[in-house]
């Protein structure tokens, strides 16, 4: 496990305040942030993706086209 040490400035303190009011300490909650962190940096792209292809008229089209197929297929 590494130790980092970090310089904050009054912005960063302030957070840093908010995140451990709840008796969490500094450590496990700069842990908890840089994990979070990676999530949104993972799911970003997919989020994007997703809204891209959200407003894709082909790709809608393809979806409209696969529905029509599956139901035809239905045995009731």
């Amino acid at each position: 496990m590494a130790v980092i040490n970090v310089r904050t400035d009054p912005a960063t303190d302030v957070a840093l305040a908010q995140f451990t009011v709840d008796a969490t300490s500094r450590s496990e909650a700069i842990r908890r942030a840089i994990l979070d962190a990676a999530r949104e940096a993972t799911r970003r792209p997919m989020r994007e993706d997703a809204e891209r292809l959200r407003n894709d008229p082909d790709d809608l089209a393809e979806v409209r086209r696969v529905h029509e197929i599956m139901d035809s297929l239905r045995a009731w």
